[in-house]
């Protein structure tokens, strides 16, 4: 039996203990060396995946096959050019990170050392480390790097039941964009809807209320049978007068939120169209 892949994390918090303890319980990795600002959150660290040694700083660490970079994604590139001046990077090495806005090439400095690096970013939130490690299996992960990189970590991943996505490196920023329409956005337009219907003398605990159902329905049929056929109201069933009547009356109201109104119905119609297409 091989002996499993020796893995160190430097910035290892909630993205960097989970993945750990995931890889370490399904004996994918051997964990060898924890990297933190300081030895209290390193211990910490290596108390919640189980295995491992706290590095006192970037001299102590030791050569691994693989490292995970997990710190915040403003700090990733100096993480990694401190790696690379650290001597432990070798033709062998691979290095990666998990952010969703970040390509693999913002890990430069262990490339010109000749590392493969690559990007692995699990589509979910990972405020509670504990509720993830007991439902993370068909987890989706957008991945993009270099090959050797993706040849090595694909089964280690595969191996914690992540359902793997390839991305276009140069793309990334988009892949990350759409992660905020999908959640961040979402937000704020189900705001302007409890805003507005405030406007209409509803108050925010029965608009929440009100809108439960509508929201929970529209997310599910999206999900389900896709957006063209998910769509319903006015602007689908052709009623010009009705959405020009609602614009006038919000615009005169809130204009941000009138505009708004204006650029999802421009929107909304494109959808429309496609929506007629499709049948």
């Amino acid at each position: 039996m091989n002996k499993p892949a020796t893995l160190s994390i430097i910035g290892c918090g909630k993205v960097g203990q989970t993945l750990g303890r995931l890889l370490y319980e399904k004996h994918a990795v051997e964990i060898q060396d924890i990297l933190n600002r300081s030895t209290a959150s390193g211990m910490n660290a290596i108390t919640f995946i189980g295995a491992g040694r706290v590095a006192n700083n970037y001299d102590d660490l030791r050569p691994a096959d693989i490292f995970l970079i997990a710190a915040p994604d403003d700090q990733i590139a100096a993480c990694c050019e401190s790696l690379a001046n650290a001597n432990c990077l070798s033709k062998d090495s691979i290095v990666f990170h998990c952010s969703g806005a970040l390509p693999s090439s913002i890990l430069q400095a262990a490339s010109a050392h000749s590392a493969a690096i690559a990007s692995i970013h699990p589509i979910r939130s990972f405020a509670v480390p504990e509720k993830i490690i007991c439902d993370f299996a068909d987890t989706y992960c957008g991945v993009e790097g270099d090959q050797r990189a993706l040849d090595i970590l694909t089964p280690l991943f595969t191996a914690i039941g992540a359902q793997l996505v390839t991305i276009k490196s140069e793309e990334k920023i988009l892949y990350h964009a759409a992660a905020v329409f999908a959640s961040n956005y979402l937000v704020t337009l189900l705001d302007t809807a409890v805003q507005t219907y405030g406007q209409a003398g509803i108050p925010q605990d029965v608009a929440l209320k009100m809108m439960a159902a509508l929201v929970r329905e529209t997310t599910e049929n999206v999900l389900k049978i896709g957006p063209e056929k998910a769509l319903t109201g006015p602007i689908v069933r052709g009623d010009i007068k009705a959405v020009l009547s609602q614009y006038r009356a919000v615009i005169s109201w809130n204009k941000p939120y009138g505009l708004l109104y204006k650029k999802l119905g421009s929107l909304t119609a494109r959808l429309a169209f496609r929506s007629r297409r499709s049948k």
